[in-house]
């Protein structure tokens, strides 16, 4: 899938969930997944999720609309998703 169709949503309160993710941003066109990062051990959110779109215009607009606009109280952060860079393997021998 073409990942101008994903962004990135920073600053989201500890309480968000992929629900509401949906919800703020269905407004912009049709969602293919919406998901907020979760800390496994704390069950709390991470303060940022992913959004993709059908189409890049969507994200687009969605980015334009909503970048520094304020949702439960935190001036959110939206941008174009960047692909997740390759991280070493970690070598537990040493």
């Amino acid at each position: 899938m073409d990942q101008n169709n994903k962004i990135f949503v920073g600053n989201l309160a500890w309480e968000a969930r992929d629900d509401k993710l949906r919800e703020i941003f269905s407004q912009f066109g049709e969602i293919t997944d919406a998901v907020v990062i979760i800390d496994r051990r704390t069950n709390r959110s991470k303060g940022f999720g992913f959004v993709t779109f059908t189409t890049p215009e969507a994200a687009q607009a969605a980015i334009e609309a909503m970048h520094e606009q304020e949702v439960d109280g935190r001036n959110i952060v939206v941008n174009i998703a960047r692909p997740r860079e390759e991280r070493p393997q970690r070598d537990f021998n040493n």
